[in-house]
């Protein structure tokens, strides 16, 4: 039996602003297995130009990710939502092991199953190159 992740779909404007809330909150802990327990078991992920399937390779990608982008921290926006959908944008900053600092910006579409649990994520982002004293989220 597969646990349920509150709040589940028909989204309202307010459960919908929750799941945005806890998706945020999952990926600022940058805890890999914290966030793919959002997803379902064989969740499809389109990342940039990475294709994923599945908690496994979500994990493997998220660690992967956070050795890279260093002191990262994320912002959500709840954008638009339907019975089972909810659409995003964002922006996040990190840094490189240069000490380089970077704004991501961008948008995800999400799908959820009758459980709660994300069963499809589309991300689209882009990269800029930030000044460390430009930096807007705080860590």
């Amino acid at each position: 039996m597969t646990a349920k992740r509150l709040p589940v779909p028909p989204f309202t404007a307010e459960t919908a602003q929750q799941k945005v809330r806890a998706a945020e909150d999952a990926w600022n802990s940058r805890d890999p297995e914290r966030v793919a327990l959002g997803y379902t078991e064989d969740s499809e992920w389109r990342n940039r130009d990475v294709f994923l399937s599945g908690r496994a390779e979500i994990v493997e990608f998220l660690r992967e990710k956070w050795q890279y982008e260093l002191d990262y921290r994320l912002r959500k926006e709840l954008w638009a939502f339907t019975d089972n959908r909810i659409a995003v944008r964002f922006e996040y900053e990190w840094r490189n092991d240069e000490d380089r600092w970077f704004r991501s910006y961008g948008n995800e579409n999400w799908e959820f199953d009758e459980n709660g649990l994300m069963r499809r994520r589309y991300a689209s982002i882009n990269d800029i190159p930030i000044a460390a004293d430009e930096r807007r989220i705080s860590l």
